[in-house]
């Protein structure tokens, strides 16, 4: 990997790290509805601790919009954190104020400040000023180019965490060095707020699966009639480049054969399931149907990797998760026989694959939103790129 991480850092005794970390969870009247953030962010905290560091911690929390709100204070986020480290977080209520004593500070909200988000060098000093050495273990931020993810990595000595790290390798192990061969597995909505990565997937894999209401527009324009279906009528001409694209580079492309239809999207519905040729015009297909399932997991069958993003149906609504669930559940369980490596994340992935009762059995899960899916796009991220000029200049 060409980025230095943590594991290069030999003893930190009498040094401080200033930690970027991503601690934007839930947060309503004080209350964090979901920690998986802070759990995630715990191993590069202790093995910082371990090298004997002094760690100052930042982050951002919400879109305070450049102007202090007690609504976004990360106060609760130390006291989090102090729970389950079993130990004391300082905590210091303006990120560029000297941190209070103590081996383990958590600065207050970075956007606060207006010049976070503005890359602002001279913002950035100040926070450099914090600390000897900068570790990044924000993945989900590495798509933004901000004072606290690159204008500052090039202040100090810097480094990837071993959340970002773990994040860059299981990419890497999807999209540029996989086991062949690799399938990418895409749902969602619109093709259009996916187009970037389809048209990259394509060149990258070699077969693409695909599921949602974006796979309604693919069959609209191979002259399929969709009925109510969520569907881009100003896509069409663009699906079928990216059949076309998906020919010439020799990647497979399924669609589904069967759906799952009902004139209506609630709990329960009355549903049906017709071939793609059969959608009557008062219906709206909500979920791919059995012989698209059994279809996917024999197109799976041969894979080696396999990259997810998105859900295959309406999952939050029964029974419109079949799809998502069965499919889930077959690379999960490939996964865990150690025959597939299975890499997820990006939109409403994780909850689709927590709902499906796979998260766990897949290699790897990210919960980043927007930086996944511009890696996938195959952009550069402007935080790893810094990082990895600070190994280049190491």
């Amino acid at each position: 990997m060409p980025i230095r991480t943590i594991d290069d850092l030999g003893d930190l005794s009498g040094k401080t790290v200033i930690l970027r970390a991503d601690f934007n969870v839930p947060l309503k009247n004080g209350v964090i509805g979901d920690d998986t953030r802070l759990k995630a962010t715990l191993p590069t905290i202790e093995a910082l601790l371990k090298k004997n560091a002094r760690i100052v911690m930042l982050s951002h929390l919400g879109r305070p919009d450049g102007q202090p709100n007690t609504a976004y204070s990360l106060q609760p986020v130390a006291e989090a954190l102090a729970a389950l480290l079993g130990r004391a977080v300082a905590f210091t209520p303006d990120c560029l104020t000297t941190p209070d004593e103590g081996d383990l500070v958590l600065m207050e909200n970075l956007r606060f400040y207006a010049e976070e988000e503005k890359n602002d060098r001279a913002f950035a000093e100040k926070l450099a000023a914090h600390g000897d050495i900068f570790v990044n273990d924000a993945f989900s931020t590495a798509h933004r180019a901000h004072a606290s993810t690159h204008a500052l990595a090039q202040l100090r000595p810097a480094c990837a965490g071993l959340l970002m790290a773990a994040e860059i390798r299981a990419l890497d192990a999807a999209l540029e060095n996989p086991e062949r061969p690799v399938a990418a597995v895409v749902g969602g909505a619109k093709v259009s707020t996916k187009l970037d990565v389809l048209t990259h997937l394509i060149k990258k894999t070699d077969l693409l699966i695909l599921g949602g209401g974006m796979a309604n527009t693919f069959l609209a324009a191979q002259g399929f009639a969709v009925g109510k279906s969520l569907h881009e009528a100003d896509m069409l001409d663009t699906a079928r480049r990216i059949i076309s694209e998906a020919e010439a580079q020799n990647c497979r492309l399924v669609l589904p054969l069967d759906v799952v239809v009902a004139e209506e999207f609630a709990e329960n519905a009355p549903s049906s399931c017709v071939d793609v040729n059969a959608i009557a015009a008062e219906k709206m297909a909500l979920d791919l149907g059995t012989k698209s399932i059994q279809h996917i997991i024999s197109a799976l069958e041969s894979c080696k990797t396999v990259l997810w993003n998105g859900p295959l149906g309406a999952f939050e609504i029964k029974p419109f998760d079949a799809a998502t669930v069965a499919v889930a559940q077959y690379v999960a369980q490939r996964t865990q026989k150690g025959s597939l490596t299975s890499i997820a994340g990006g939109g409403d992935t994780v909850a689709a694959l927590a709902a499906a009762n796979a998260k766990d059995g897949f290699s790897y899960v990210s919960t980043a939103g927007g930086a996944f899916l511009e890696w996938i796009e195959g952009k550069t991220l402007p935080a790893i790129a810094v990082l990895e000029d600070a190994a280049k200049a190491a």
